[in-house]
């Protein structure tokens, strides 16, 4: 795929307007058909939006790009963006996509809980190929919420409009969560595979010949094993309580127990090998993991 030029999308309008729709019922808030949308002047164009999208989409027969990575996709999936992701989707054939698009302005839900505790849904940064895979019945269940969102907003606005929306929108999210967690559990060997390679990289990475500055950052753990770093603590989560830094950090530790227990390195020698610019750095961490100072662990094996 080639290169191309982003196109920002500030507005719900502007969406509609690009995708060849009527103008919305609502500037803040709308539900679009993807059957009746105009994809010939922008099919190989990198969009970004300044609004969260809910969708799902059937029959694509094409590719998705997000990032530098390139994803085919047969059948129906529900994947969620927000603000200022980028995303980039070029036809392969004619096949006519279905489904549809709730499209949510940020400024929708000013001063509602929803505002403050939306980023929190990590589904938000997942990858597209870390989308929902959702069963019949469930897919029933998201419509149900999106079919009562197009009706509240295409009726009467009044001093409640805004209140139920919203509460449909909560009530599709929270069911959302739960459809993920079915999934990391229908799909638990795939994330223990995954496990496995974070600890081999990790392993790699505290166990390096050459020194690097530096621990591994999430994001590029996350990068190295070509996932979102949403998705990667989610699935980590599911297996072991714990999200990606605290993984990060357990395995460090190991390492560094590994370490003083075993060889004659100097505790500031290890905390260089380890990425520690700073010896106090990695005299704090390991403490706060331990309860001992690398000095008063080593001398407990004496």
């Amino acid at each position: 795929m080639k290169n191309t030029n982003l196109i920002r999308v500030k507005t719900i309008t502007a969406f509609h307007r690009l995708r060849g729709l009527p103008q919305p019922a609502h500037p803040l808030i709308s539900v679009a058909d993807y059957s009746k949308m105009n994809y010939a002047d922008i099919e190989k164009t990198a969009l970004t939006f300044d609004f969260y999208t809910v969708s799902i989409k059937r029959n694509v027969d094409g590719k998705f790009r997000y990032g530098q990575q390139e994803y085919d996709f047969d059948g129906g999936i529900m994947f969620f963006t927000a603000p200022h992701q980028r995303l980039q989707f070029e036809a392969t054939t004619a096949a006519q996509i279905s489904g549809w698009i709730l499209l949510i302005h940020p400024d929708f839900l000013y001063n509602t809980h929803l505002a403050n505790v939306i980023k929190q849904y990590e589904y938000f940064n997942y990858a597209v190929n870390e989308a929902l895979f959702l069963s019949e019945k469930e897919e029933h269940t998201v419509y149900s919420f999106i079919e009562n969102i197009h009706q509240e907003y295409h009726s009467n606005i009044d001093k409640f409009s805004k209140q139920i929306i919203v509460s449909q929108i909560e009530s599709l999210l929270s069911y959302s969560d739960r459809f993920y967690n079915r999934q990391f559990i229908t799909r638990e060997q795939n994330n223990h595979q995954l496990l496995n390679r974070l600890d081999a990289l990790l392993t790699d990475y505290f166990n390096r010949k050459i020194v690097l500055k530096g621990l591994p950052s999430v994001q590029f753990v996350a990068e190295s094993l070509n996932v979102s770093p949403g998705y990667l603590s989610s699935s980590l989560r599911m297996l072991t309580g714990q999200n990606t830094q605290q993984h990060i950090h357990n395995r460090l530790i190991e390492t560094a127990k590994e370490k003083l227990s075993t060889t004659n390195l100097t505790v500031s020698e290890i905390s260089y090998e380890l990425g520690f610019e700073h010896l106090q750095s990695f005299s704090k961490l390991f403490k706060s993991k331990t309860n001992l100072s690398p000095l008063a662990f080593r001398q407990s094996f004496n």
